[in-house]
């Protein structure tokens, strides 16, 4: 009798030991992480996602398990930050311009013309300037861990069109930005917020009459099928910001934030590489298919389009910061040379 007892005691404080730390059979279940998007898996989006899974599940056996839902499968755009915030998903990662209500100084990514090349912005993102915006949403519920590139933005619609006022009273399909709405109110567009999924039908059935977007996305949507002209104007910046729910992100294990610290670092740097040769592959591909016509504009036809958008920056300068703004104009600019210190005479 008094075996048994000792037995049940000793059984009782083991229970209740690996419990206090944690080290129950529940703790060898992997964490399961659910990163959803709204891109199809062929774009530098879609493939830098599975190589954050890739790379984190093999840094973490069995710790960690990530589930990838592509093309809006678990949330679509007006429903993924919700639904972030709400822990429904762990990491997402929308555009750049889906972050205006959290903080105005981010609204410095959809300035038309504020980078030159997808490169610029890269320069910009991994600047101080830059590192610091993943950081300024934090009492907002929301941390960035990088910025993965996408390419530059480009007009297309269902008509022949070279300058601004060939495309007034045209209705654009613009994601969910003020900038982006002042952006076509300048060239006397309208601008009609909507979910990206909802894209290739409002075109093909007239709803609106254009959208801007990066190659690979439009050959990914099949977009080209229902356009006409696709203007090469290079107008703004299409990248993501992958982020997490801050609560859950500070509430994980060092070992764990560890690892997907550095899965998401080298994720980052497969998708910037992948970028570029994706979209060239896209425009190459929309060429081909011979159904939306890619036309290059001239030096005059851009100064055109440029000058036109202008005015959108004085509107939003009071919200990004004079100075942001600058800081993202310099990426553009060559660097200058070191100058050379004088020979010391001996």
């Amino acid at each position: 009798m008094f075996k048994k007892i000792t037995n049940l005691f000793t059984a009782i404080v083991f229970v209740a030991v690996t419990s206090l730390f944690g080290f129950s059979a529940s703790a060898q279940t992997p964490i399961v992480i659910k990163l959803s998007h709204v891109v199809a898996e062929n774009t530098p989006k879609g493939q830098a996602s599975l190589k954050f899974k890739e790379l984190a599940e093999k840094k973490l056996p069995g710790k960690v398990q990530v589930q990838v839902f592509p093309n809006s499968q678990l949330f679509g755009d007006a429903k993924e930050m919700e639904a972030l915030l709400l822990n429904d998903v762990q990491i997402i990662a929308p555009s750049l311009s889906k972050f205006d209500r959290y903080t105005k100084k981010i609204q410095v990514f959809d300035l038309p013309f504020i980078f030159k090349d997808a490169d610029a912005a890269l320069r910009f993102e991994n600047s101080k300037e830059g590192r610091a915006l993943l950081k300024s949403m934090e009492d907002k519920g929301l941390i960035g861990l990088d910025y993965w590139g996408n390419g530059m933005r480009h007009f297309a619609a269902n008509k022949d069109f070279r300058l601004p006022q060939d495309i007034k009273g045209l209705k654009f399909r613009i994601q969910a930005s003020d900038v982006y709405e002042a952006i076509m109110k300048s060239v006397g567009a309208n601008g009609q917020k909507m979910a990206f999924a909802e894209v290739y039908q409002a075109l093909q059935t007239g709803v609106v009459d254009g959208q801007e977007n990066s190659f690979s996305n439009m050959y990914s949507q099949k977009f080209h099928e229902v356009q006409k002209t696709i203007l090469e104007t290079n107008h703004g910046i299409l990248d993501y910001m992958v982020v997490v729910n801050a609560k859950w992100w500070n509430g994980l294990p060092a070992d764990i934030k560890k690892g997907l610290t550095e899965a998401m670092a080298e994720a980052t740097v497969f998708n910037n590489q992948i970028a570029k040769q994706k979209n060239d592959e896209a425009r190459a591909a929309i060429e081909a298919a011979g159904k939306a016509k890619i036309v290059k504009l001239t030096d005059a036809q851009l100064a055109e389009w440029k000058k036109a958008m202008q005015p959108v920056y004085k509107q939003f300068e009071p919200e990004i910061g004079a100075d942001l703004i600058k800081a993202a104009q310099a990426a553009s600019k060559p660097a200058q040379p070191k100058a050379e210190k004088p020979a010391v005479k001996k």
